[in-house]
């Protein structure tokens, strides 16, 4: 079952004995300290943001603070809110699914699984889906997410 966060709000649903809000999403396999540095999300640890998508924390860390990596998923017939993520570049990375993606000033153009979609640092995106199931894509950010650079544009 998904929960309503509002963007940046996710270290209100935080034990008091997580330091950093994504390490509640993601677990490395194995704990010996000895194990490849593989992340795994935990089960159910997908999110439903105000912004109308259920999003998965994948990697997004103190100790990788160059990328993050989420899975998000838009239902059928939604449409993400207009955003911003400030001072971050994003790429969506299609993985299954048909979207009409809004970028900026440029016109909207459908988007399949394969497609990589290149979101520039402070401009305006959403997402619609436009197929009967799910939309799925990474969202890859550079530097990591952090919800402090998120602005919500819907009526911008």
């Amino acid at each position: 079952m998904a929960v309503l966060l509002q963007p940046g709000s996710i270290e209100h649903q935080i034990p008091g004995n997580v330091s950093d809000p994504y390490l509640l999403c993601c677990r490395h396999a194995g704990d010996s300290g000895m194990t490849a540095p593989i992340l795994r999300p935990y089960p159910g640890a997908e999110v439903l943001t105000e912004e109308r998508c259920h999003i998965l924390e994948l990697s997004n860390d103190d100790s990788d603070p160059a990328m993050s990596i989420a899975r998000a998923r838009v239902e059928p017939g939604v449409t993400t809110r207009w955003h911003r993520v400030r001072d971050t570049v994003e790429r969506y990375v299609i993985l299954d699914g048909v979207g009409r993606m809004e970028v900026g000033d440029y016109p909207p153009q459908e988007v399949q699984a394969g497609d990589v979609v290149m979101i520039p640092p402070s401009v305006r995106q959403r997402i619609a889906n436009a197929g009967e199931g799910d939309l799925v894509f990474l969202a890859i950010c550079t530097p990591r997410f952090r919800p402090e650079a998120y602005e919500d544009a819907e009526d911008a």
